[in-house]
């Protein structure tokens, strides 16, 4: 069979022909003399066009060399042929082949056509896939062919077998595109980490994925996104996706409807048609990065002379660096700061003479990460100026001085006679205190004050916290502390009622920073929400088995966590829920040190598991909303509401295109 012959048609198409796969051909003056008054009549006709139904059929491949499911082929060059002209969008993204190949292929359009150029020489007895996803669309429309995949072998059969499944990121179930997903006939745990995969295929804008040309027998599969292109995970940064669940392909007949439509709206018939299921199709991969564990020193800053940053690779809660000052006495100069996740040092340097020092010079210990990925103990040594040194500093606050010097002459030459000018001094600069919450606030929030360095003293009888009762206020007791783990950060509780009003003040001076400056007068007033105009929610959890530790989020429209709980005995109980609409993720709290935690495949250590409940939420004033929960009810690849899912099909994201311009062409 010639695969490159073109056939031709004399007839006029039908309404159940593919006009596409047609060439028209008039013959006789008859034909012409009917057409041509249409011609002249569409002529005089002009006008805008309002572009009609749009053109929704993808390309139809028509011919190839070698030809589809070919045996014993030795060709490097592969033309597949399409009934239309098409492109490629994104195929070094989305064109997967297996064997995955050490030198990339060249892929190009000509036309109708797409060719393949192999670089590696093809392997005996090998079944070869060339998967192009939606890759392939046409020229015009950009219709995409879906999951198109195109097989030969260099043997004497076809490895026919497939699985197909999903890859969600673990934190949040988001569906995870152009991620790789592979398979390995070795079953050792270390062929991940040392052999390219042996088949391969890449996920799609759903998470979807297919890998076709397997041959019979048992495998493992993983998921990477792979950073370098080895088809192996060999960087700790690639995020990742591994089951400790074998993998047998197999098939079976089945049958599927196949609906025939009179219309967009009506349905004509509905067959069941039969075809080949290849299994499994079902398989879930959750993907994540791995903690870094490589501890090393990454940089070390001093943007101001007062205080210094050093910054870590990874987390060093086990052991703590210690700094030692070389022209400076470090225990008494320093005050460390620690950053929320132990991964950084900030040192305010309290000794004027001290910061005063043009360069610090210190010795730093800490456990490093060496060769043979193992912590050994390490000193490096630092010397750190700063960036805005005194003097530089200083011409600063001359120049300020200077502008004001002269803003002032202006304002004295405009002032009339008699009139007397009396801000003659620059602004005072004072210690800078932010206050949380202010204004109406809700009745369960704690009060919180962050400054801007850490506080030499304060005196907590200039603070005073007044609630009004009728018209008169009255002092009411309060607990002023620091709040641990956060050197600048202080909290203040006491007895909020609902609907009532408060006034905190302070007294000028109060807080007195390191640096010698002072807080200014505060006041602030507070008025309590009424207990009228929250709701509550309440989730009765089920499951195969829950979980021992578990935590509770409400979400927002974002996806982003704004009430949390604690599961308890089966229930998860949110109180004072302003009305809205909430979506919600239970994380499985495996080690109970209530965040998520990713995995590390060494340890053969999965991330912790997250369900999402598949409905939004309403809340309403003065509701009590008690809600059941079966975490796996519902399969975990379609728990995530499409309304918060970042990720969305590329699919849909063309049609929204394609009717917003239509809209637009219409309101010309």
């Amino acid at each position: 069979m010639d695969n490159n012959k073109e056939y031709k048609t004399d007839k006029c198409p039908t309404s159940s022909e593919n006009p596409k796969r047609q060439r028209w051909s008039c013959r006789g003056w008859s034909c012409w003399l009917f057409i041509i008054p249409f011609i002249i009549l569409s002529c005089a006709r002009m006008g805008t066009p309002d572009g009609g139904p749009y053109d929704e059929t993808p390309p139809v491949m028509v011919s190839s060399n070698p030809i589809a499911g070919a045996l014993g082929s030795k060709e490097k060059r592969i033309e597949l042929v399409f009934d239309e002209f098409i492109k490629l969008e994104k195929a070094s993204e989305k064109v997967v082949i297996s064997p995955p190949q050490t030198e990339m292929p060249e892929i190009k359009t000509n036309g109708k056509k797409v060719i393949v150029e192999l670089m590696d020489s093809l392997r005996p007895n090998t079944t070869y896939s060339i998967d192009f996803g939606d890759a392939i669309v046409d020229n015009n429309e950009g219709n995409p062919m879906g999951q198109f995949a195109f097989t030969f072998s260099t043997g004497e059969n076809i490895d026919s077998l497939a699985i197909s499944g999903t890859v969600l990121a673990a934190e949040n179930l988001e569906p995870v595109k152009g991620m790789q997903v592979g398979i390995y006939a070795d079953l050792a745990d270390s062929a991940f980490t040392s052999k390219p995969f042996e088949r391969v295929s890449r996920t799609d804008s759903r998470g979807k994925f297919s890998i076709k040309g397997i041959a019979p027998g048992t495998y493992r599969i993983y998921g990477l996104a792979d950073s370098n292109q080895d088809y192996k995970f060999d960087q700790k940064n690639e995020m990742i996706a591994f089951t400790d669940t074998l993998i047998v392909p197999t098939c079976e007949p089945a049958l599927r409807p196949d609906t025939t439509w009179i219309d967009s709206l009506t349905i004509d018939t509905i067959r069941q048609v039969p075809y080949t299921r290849f299994l499994p199709d079902d398989i879930v991969l959750l993907a994540f990065k791995e903690k870094p564990t490589q501890q090393y020193l990454v940089k070390n800053e001093r943007h101001t002379p007062e205080k210094f940053s050093i910054y870590f690779a990874a987390s060093y809660d086990s052991v703590h660096p210690k700094l030692t000052g070389l022209n400076f006495d470090a225990d008494k100069a320093l005050i460390p700061e620690v950053s929320a996740d132990y991964d950084s040092l900030t040192f305010w340097i309290s000794d004027s003479a001290v910061y005063n020092l043009d360069t610090l010079k210190m010795a730093i210990a800490y456990l490093y990460t060496d060769t043979l990925n193992q912590l050994v103990p390490r000193t490096d040594t630092l010397e750190m100026a700063a960036k805005k040194n005194r003097a530089m500093i200083e011409k600063e606050r001359n120049k300020q001085l200077e502008e004001f010097q002269k803003e002032l002459k202006k304002r004295r030459r405009k002032l009339k006679e008699g009139e007397v000018l009396t801000d003659t001094l620059p602004p005072k600069k004072f210690l800078n205190v932010k206050i949380s919450p202010k204004g109406t606030t809700d009745v369960y929030r704690v009060m919180q004050l962050e400054f801007d360095e850490p506080l030499a003293n304060y005196d907590a009888s200039a603070i005073h916290l007044k609630h009004k009762v009728d018209t008169l206020w009255e002092e009411i007791p309060y607990i002023f502390e620091p709040i641990e783990g956060r050197l600048r950060a202080y909290r203040l509780l006491a007895e909020w009622r609902p609907e009532q009003e408060y006034e905190l003040s302070i007294d000028s001076a109060a807080f007195t920073g390191i640096y010698g400056l002072h807080s200014k007068r505060i006041k602030e007033s507070l008025k309590m929400r009424s207990l009228d105009e929250y709701g509550t929610l309440s989730f009765d959890l089920k499951a195969k088995k829950l979980p021992q530790t578990a935590l509770v989020e409400l979400l927002n429209t974002q996806d982003a966590p704004v009430y949390r709980a604690a599961v308890e005995k089966g229930r998860a109980d949110f109180y004072f829920l302003k009305p809205g609409t909430y979506y919600a993720r239970l994380i499985c709290d495996d080690n109970a040190n209530g965040i998520w935690d990713t995995g590390l495949y060494e340890n053969k250590l999965q991330a912790e598991q997250v369900y999402y409940y598949p409905h939004p939420l309403e809340i309403r004033a003065l509701w009590d909303m008690r809600q059941d929960w079966d975490l796996q009810a519902t399969p975990l690849e379609k728990q995530k509401p499409l309304e918060i899912t970042k990720q969305k099909p590329d699919t849909e994201k063309k049609k929204k295109s394609k009717n917003a311009e239509r809209e637009r062409q219409k309101r010309r």
